[in-house]
């Protein structure tokens, strides 16, 4: 695994190249370095390459991570980008800079209340279960508008659709029927692509691609 500087400037590369074949501009897709379960001293050396956008699955994780590292780094973004349970709004919602997990009513009451205490309004994405797959999360794509209602009146602020493919086979089609989804609902943003297809993703109109074991190398296995 070459340093994590150097891959860095090699998915930057990467994206830019794919984004340009798409007649898209380098800047059209935001690259969010999954750090969940890396630890500090993993995550700097990024941070000390000038990337400031970070997505972490557990809101308890996160919590112990960033406000020392945002101490040292204030301009950085931490995104949620695992599921939430309705009982971590709070936290999440004081924490996040954006949500992209949202998947069904009581998790939109939830962060509504909650961002209404905080006073502050992480984006969200909603996240669709684009496969159709039973054991992911995901608002079913024909449960989507009425969702959208929901987090429209309780002034939720989504800005886009979020998805997770089917695992092992071609993503395009689902990333492009989530560019499709997100049209036809007025949303702009498209929380699509990890390390295996990031290119694809932001060929098909992502803004946020997620991006783990290509910066960081595979997670240690636990010894057996």
């Amino acid at each position: 695994m070459q340093p994590v500087p150097t891959a860095l400037d090699d998915i930057r590369a990467r994206l830019t190249q794919a984004a340009a074949l798409a007649g898209r501009p380098a800047d059209a897709v935001a690259l969010i370095a999954v750090s969940k379960t890396r630890t500090v001293d993993e995550i700097e050396p990024l941070l000390v390459a000038g990337h400031r956008l970070f997505g972490e699955n557990r809101v308890q994780e996160a919590a112990a991570k960033w406000p020392a590292l945002r101490e040292r780094y204030p301009d950085t973004q931490v995104h949620l980008i695992g599921q939430l349970q309705s009982n971590k709004a709070d936290e999440a919602v004081a924490l996040a800079d954006a949500i992209h997990a949202v998947d069904r009513p009581s998790l939109v009451t939830a962060l509504a209340r909650a961002m209404d205490r905080a006073g502050r309004r992480p984006a969200c994405f909603v996240q669709v279960n684009i496969g159709d797959e039973a054991q992911k999360g995901g608002v079913a794509i024909a449960d989507l508008p009425a969702l959208l209602k929901e987090a429209g009146a309780a002034d939720l602020p989504v800005i886009g659709l979020m998805c997770l493919p089917p695992a092992a086979v071609e993503p395009a089609p689902y990333f492009a029927l989530l560019a499709r989804l997100a049209r036809d609902h007025g949303l702009a943003g498209l929380s699509m692509g990890m390390s295996d297809d990031f290119e694809t993703a932001a060929m098909l109109g992502a803004t946020h691609v997620r991006v783990g074991s290509a910066l960081f190398g595979a997670r240690e296995r636990p010894a057996a």
